[in-house]
């Protein structure tokens, strides 16, 4: 039986965009003040960027979008909630900041754009959403301009092993078909009054590199990191300014990984 995962994470999506924006986790009127939502690990990746093009794939509401068009990027954004985009726009207008927002699901974005571009650009619990990487990567090659460049930042698959608590191993490292659960609250707001459904894969590295050779990306840099740059899961503590890891783990698993890839 095929499960319409669009529709599902959509609606939960949609149902998390107030909530977020109003969660001490997206500090958006600090943002608004002028404060960058990039972190330190896709700064040192991006570098100087200014008058280049960047294609943010499923950005949310934008924080990090606008960031890079204040960087000095031409910047376009796409996201499937109806409700995040709208609200990107109603942010990128109200700071006075140039950013193209698309409304549509990665998977059709053939439909929507038709321009190559310097970067592509996507972050932080995002290929989850996502069942099929090899359809991801043809989204990037095609979008990317030769020799372009893909910054990629990730929650590592070891962590997605993990049941909720990080007590004990609950799901499998591979991509072992799609995980249908019901969840109570969300990362940003943990002990918000929101309970929904949600479908996610699991992608182990292996399945990331293959993917992305498939598709003529070759991979330039990658790194692993021993802590998450956001506090959005149970039972962590900050060892240091904006860096956090399971407590009962310690520095024990990696958290995060990055890479770089170029359109050959």
């Amino acid at each position: 039986m095929s499960i319409d995962y669009i529709n599902i994470n959509k609606s939960s999506w949609n149902n998390k965009v107030d909530i977020h924006l109003s969660s001490d986790f997206y500090n958006q009127a600090t943002f608004l003040q002028g404060q960058t939502s990039l972190k330190e690990i896709e700064l040192n990746l991006l570098g100087n960027i200014e008058g280049k093009s960047v294609l943010h794939l499923q950005c949310h509401f934008g924080q990090d979008s606008i960031s890079l068009a204040k960087l000095g990027a031409k910047v376009t954004a796409i996201d499937f909630s109806e409700k995040a985009i709208e609200k990107g726009k109603e942010i990128a207008a109200q700071m006075n900041v140039d950013v193209e927002f698309i409304c549509c699901d990665l998977y059709n974005l053939n439909s929507f754009l038709n321009k190559e571009f310097d970067i592509v650009f996507t972050s932080y619990g995002t290929i989850g959403w996502l069942p099929d990487l090899d359809k991801w990567a043809n989204i990037i090659n095609t979008f990317l301009k030769p020799n372009g460049k893909l910054i990629f930042v990730e929650f590592h698959p070891v962590v997605w092993m993990f049941d909720d608590q990080f007590d004990k191993v609950g799901y499998d490292y591979f991509n072992s078909g799609p995980i249908v659960e019901e969840y109570l609250g969300t990362y940003a707001d943990k002990e918000a009054d929101l309970k929904q459904s949600y479908v996610m894969w699991n992608h182990g590295l292996n399945e990331v590199f293959k993917a992305l050779k498939n598709n003529h990306l070759q991979v330039e840099d990658f790194d692993e990191y021993d802590y998450s740059p956001y506090s959005c899961f149970l039972n962590t503590i900050e060892f240091e300014p904006g860096k956090f890891r399971i407590k009962k783990l310690a520095h024990k698993i990696p958290m995060v990984y990055s890479l770089t890839a170029i359109k050959k």
